[in-house]
């Protein structure tokens, strides 16, 4: 039986989050990519408090530029939310994304941006 694109996001999402688990010391930066917009927040899953957030829908500048360069723009954002938080490592959790396109520019750019995952 083939499944639809949302189904197979789901299957592969379950797979990837029964090894990326993110503690206190390490926690988990998980991306959620729309048609339109990108969003990125660092995850403590113990306590399951949000430590740190980024989006281009709040981002003037991520408004006006192409959506990869808008993924670049929330990774540099995210990192730099995540050293405020005291953050430096990181678990990268694409959510059932292929790593490629918007979600390899935010992982290259929160990279960049001094986040070692």
């Amino acid at each position: 039986m083939a499944l639809n694109k949302v189904l197979r996001r789901a299957k592969i999402k379950r797979r990837i989050r029964k090894k990326v688990f993110g503690t206190t010391a390490v926690p988990r930066l998980s991306v959620f990519r729309s048609n339109k917009q990108i969003y990125a927040q660092i995850i403590d899953d113990t306590t399951g408090k949000t430590l740190a957030s980024a989006g281009s829908i709040k981002n003037d500048a991520a408004q006006k530029v192409a959506k990869k360069e808008q993924a670049s723009i929330v990774g540099k954002l995210i990192a730099e939310n995540a050293t405020k938080a005291g953050v430096q490592t990181v678990v990268f959790d694409r959510n059932g994304y292929l790593y490629h396109g918007r979600v390899k520019s935010l992982a290259d750019s929160a990279r960049e941006g001094g986040l070692k995952f």
